[in-house]
């Protein structure tokens, strides 16, 4: 989702919350929560708990930070985090879009992301796309700099990818209004705080530090630890990636003493930028010079081979997503990613079916009873109306159902069958010698369905 939403959240709106509350529990898929239909849980901490939900009046999907205890345990904290991002406004920096009391709960709606930096950084990433993610996360914290916001909890997991490659920094439940005389806890995640955080003392630098121990593990993929003395693990791969300005950058911005970082994120922007420049400068250089033409770009075997299969099975499979581990081809029936094997691949992706389940994340339809992909647990019901659906091949083979189902289907969505056939894949003759599907066997090193490998003859 590209909305770039950033509504004025009303003091009034905080000053009355419910005499009474109830227990708060779990939301479960499909569940109306004012305004919202809950659409599967994204992740749970010790506070809070964030869902994916889709909301009916503005039309578009958003993600719902709700706090796990009735007693308003916690209550300031996440009154804080919301006046703090209501007060930036930035394309880098994650939205509030609204936060009220529905129905008990305390409901803050955000912009919804499709995966975080910490699952971005677990995949294979080019230098270029991993310098344009680092310049729009300084942009980011630059801004909420110039605004007097030390965030104090700036890690992978708290940057947010959107639609085209847009990253957003969130979470700021430990954000610090920089005064005179601040005063603060060593709130923060152990492995990126700063050591004069970790006092109770947080800085403009002590961001610094954390980002710059973020921009080292995307792009050595390692995390340096405590004393930070270099040469640091995984400064060879470092190294290879990057000229020798940009590893002093990164020197400079993870000093122990916070006189010697850059003052704040935006000095660090501006740093960085030069290096960009210079490097841009340098290269335009030795290509006018090559006397090459540098209109196109290679196209590894890969590429070729993904191209390929798309063209003939990628219609037949839906294959419209990228495995979130090599980025090859799958679609959301697939068990696991049959170029690597990695499971559940399309897991956070965003799906073309109106729900999703909050067991496997995989889309499902509003008239399902049950998950046809992983035997998940039963929805609540939202109509006993059928809705056709042209990808509708089949029936359970159930006498007392005879529902429709899709090709690759593990059970039927209506009364929770096992499919007992195995289901053949359109254009191919070959099939799992372990599970009996179809499988693209010239194609595929392991099996979609199974995850047996595939034996090339």
């Amino acid at each position: 989702m590209s909305h770039a939403l950033s509504l004025a959240v009303h003091k009034s709106t905080f000053e009355s919350p419910p005499s009474t509350q109830k227990n708060l529990h779990l939301l479960r898929a499909r569940q109306k929560l004012g305004k919202y239909t809950i659409l599967g849980r994204i992740a749970s901490g010790p506070l809070a708990d964030v869902y994916r939900a889709f909301d009916r009046i503005q039309r578009m999907r958003v993600a719902l930070k709700i706090p796990r205890h009735a007693d308003h345990t916690g209550h300031d904290e996440f009154l804080h985090e919301v006046q703090v991002a209501t007060r930036l406004n930035h394309p880098n920096l994650l939205g509030v879009l609204n936060a009220a009391y529905i129905d008990d709960y305390f409901v803050i709606a955000m912009e919804l992301g499709e995966e975080s930096l910490a699952d971005r950084i677990e995949r294979r990433i080019s230098t270029a796309n991993a310098l344009e993610l680092v310049g729009q996360a300084l942009s980011g914290l630059a801004h909420a700099h110039d605004n007097k916001v030390i965030h104090c909890d700036i890690k992978p997991e708290n940057f947010l990818l959107f639609p085209g490659n847009r990253l957003k920094l969130g979470d700021y439940g430990f954000a610090k209004l920089r005064t005179r005389t601040l005063k603060a806890s060593g709130s923060g995640t152990i492995d990126y705080i700063a050591p004069e955080q970790a006092m109770g003392r947080p800085k403009f630098q002590s961001d610094v530090f954390s980002m710059g121990l973020v921009i080292y593990r995307l792009l050595s993929g390692r995390l340096p630890e405590w004393p930070f003395e270099w040469p640091l693990p995984g400064q060879e791969r470092l190294a290879q990636r990057v000229r020798p300005e940009f590893v002093n950058f990164l020197k400079q911005a993870i000093q122990l003493d916070p006189k010697q970082r850059f003052a704040d994120a935006r000095i660090m922007l501006a740093a960085f930028e030069r290096l960009q420049s210079r490097a841009r400068r340098q290269i335009g250089g030795r290509k006018r010079g090559s006397g090459r033409s540098t209109g196109t770009h290679s196209v590894s075997w890969q590429q070729i081979r993904w191209r390929e299969f798309k063209r003939q099975f990628g219609k037949t499979l839906d294959c419209q997503h990228q495995c979130r581990h090599c980025e090859g081809p799958v679609s959301e029936s697939m068990q696991a990613c049959p170029w690597c094997g990695f499971d559940n691949p399309t897991r956070g992706a965003e799906s073309s079916m109106p729900s999703s389940c909050p067991r496997c994340q995989r889309g499902v339809k509003n008239d399902w009873d049950y998950c046809a992909w992983c035997y998940g647990p039963g929805f609540l019901e939202e109509t006993t109306r059928r809705y056709p659906d042209k990808r509708y091949t089949a029936e359970c083979s159930n006498k007392r159902c005879r529902g429709p189902i899709m090709p690759f289907m593990r059970y039927c969505p209506w009364c929770r069958s096992k499919v007992r056939q195995a289901w053949k894949l359109e254009g191919s003759k070959t099939s799992c010698k372990a599970c009996g599907w179809g499988i693209a066997k010239e194609f595929w090193n392991y099996c979609a369905w199974c995850r047996e490998p595939v034996v090339h003859d």
